[in-house]
């Protein structure tokens, strides 16, 4: 029987590696004449990256991993933005991918029942097409992000436009866009090089033999619609909702502490407390955690608090406090310390798949819409960075999936989201959402259903596969 080996080559950033180690598992695990090596790019402050990695490589021998040798990264004069620097960083490795293809080839050549498939990019290595193309290697783009923002960057406003306009038409969008939705990259054109990398990256996912997506049909059927409607894209194949169900727990820095927790959420009601973590990437200036601890305090319920310190530098991820202490109201702790825990980064998706936890504040990152609408826990909105605005929009606006909290927040701006609407959101979300709870808990049947025999997920990978090996 003839095998096939894929190659994935992902960002660097922990929602972008967990998805793509989660696909590759996925799809050997249900296809087993399929093969799959991943190519892992280092840079500085990676270390929750490696980690992932060698424990993933440690468990997942189904899994070949492959550390590129490292590159001088881009120097700050050559860009203006985080995704300047990836997207540079990831084009500074083509020698290396290279190498690694080729390594791939020259040792399937002595082996007639083996086949180099495909390579997969993501996000923000289109660069690497041209290699795909110098070695008449087949590429695909596996995009981690939701449909409506895969279209989003199909269809980029005019820089013009988003000067002077307040609302945008985005064809995988039913509703107008406001502009405080936009991605910072679109509201900072001026000064940082985001935009102009989007639009390159967008430019380049036409160019590849097809596009696999992280959703499902019965989530985002307006935004893949218009996806399947434009006649320039490659096949467009939806395959969600791949979650990573183990999480990090097999390589949590501090298992004493998940222990702690997990045996404190054993003791609380069902559906009784709400979860706020704002993802691998986020974290809240002290004036703005000032107003949640308030918030929290005065709506009075059962609380788990993943909270995290801003990073120092630019290319840095946030840490976890010394002592919380410093960042919260005098007393806080002590007054709450019945109702609620404070704590570091935490095993996410064990949390919400725990029957105490009925709600979620969240960031909006992709894969955490995805966990919470799995484990059918509500979310209350509240985006930080990259297109998690926009996220928030389609929950609250388009879906009806989500309570808001706010949807046009970002890190690092003049906005602080004050203790009134914290209780008020927080309230809605445990106390007052019946309608919306009943739409999660039906989505996350949808979900289930997608992924099983004859589900619309099922069938697409199935699609995929047999133009994958043809």
């Amino acid at each position: 029987m003839t095998r096939f080996e894929v190659v994935f080559v992902s960002t660097p950033a922990m929602g972008h590696i967990v998805s793509t180690v989660e696909f590759a598992n996925y799809i050997t695990k249900n296809h087993p004449e399929i093969s799959t090596t991943i190519l892992i790019i280092t840079m500085p402050h990676t270390s929750l990256v490696n980690t992932y990695t060698q424990s993933r490589a440690s468990t997942d021998t189904n899994l070949r991993f492959i550390y590129l040798p490292t590159v001088d990264p881009p120097t700050p004069d050559q860009y203006q933005s985080l995704n300047g620097f990836l997207s540079l960083l990831i084009q500074n490795h083509k020698n290396n991918i290279k190498n690694a293809l080729l390594d791939i080839m020259i040792t399937e050549s002595t082996s007639e029942s083996v086949k180099l498939a495909a390579l997969f990019i993501d996000l923000f290595s289109t660069t690497i097409i041209d290699v795909a193309e110098e070695l008449s290697v087949p590429c695909y783009l596996l995009f981690a992000s939701p449909a409506s923002f895969l279209g989003f960057m199909l269809h980029l406003p005019q820089v013009e436009s988003i000067e002077s306009d307040t609302e945008f038409e985005i064809p995988s969008f039913k509703n107008k866009l406001p502009r405080l939705v936009l991605p910072n990259l679109a509201l900072n054109w001026k000064t940082e090089d985001g935009y102009s990398w989007f639009s390159y990256h967008g430019r380049r996912y036409r160019e590849t033999k097809g596009i696999i997506v992280n959703t499902l049909q019965e989530l985002e059927p307006h935004a893949l619609q218009s996806l399947h409607n434009d006649l320039q894209l490659p096949p467009v194949y939806s395959i969600g909702p791949i979650v990573d169900h183990v999480g990090p727990v097999q390589w949590d820095p501090n298992p004493a502490q998940y222990d702690y927790i997990m045996k404190w959420l054993d003791m609380q009601p069902l559906a009784s407390v709400v979860f706020l973590c704002f993802g691998s990437m986020g974290s809240l200036e002290a004036k703005q955690v000032e107003q949640i601890a308030i918030g929290l305090e005065r709506v009075g319920v059962r609380f788990l608090w993943a909270l995290r310190e801003p990073p120092k530098t630019r290319l840095e991820g946030p840490r976890n406090y010394t002592s919380h202490e410093d960042v919260l109201p005098v007393g806080f702790l002590k007054r709450t310390a019945e109702m609620g825990i404070v704590c570091g980064w935490v095993p996410q998706v064990k949390v919400l798949a725990h029957k105490a936890v009925g709600g979620f504040v969240s960031h909006c990152g992709w894969n955490s819409i995805l966990e919470s609408l799995w484990y059918g826990v509500p979310i209350a909105t509240w985006p930080i960075y990259a297109e998690q605005q926009m996220n928030a929009f389609q929950m609250v606006k388009e879906l009806g999936l989500a309570v808001e909290i706010r949807m046009d927040y970002r890190r690092g701006g003049d906005l602080v989201v004050q203790a009134e609407e914290v209780e008020n959101g927080i309230s809605t979300l445990m106390n007052g959402s019946d309608e919306i709870r009943r739409k999660v808990k039906d989505m996350s049947e949808k979900c289930r259903v997608a992924l099983m025999e004859n589900g619309s997920s099922y069938t697409n990978l199935l699609s995929f596969i047999h133009q994958l090996t043809k």
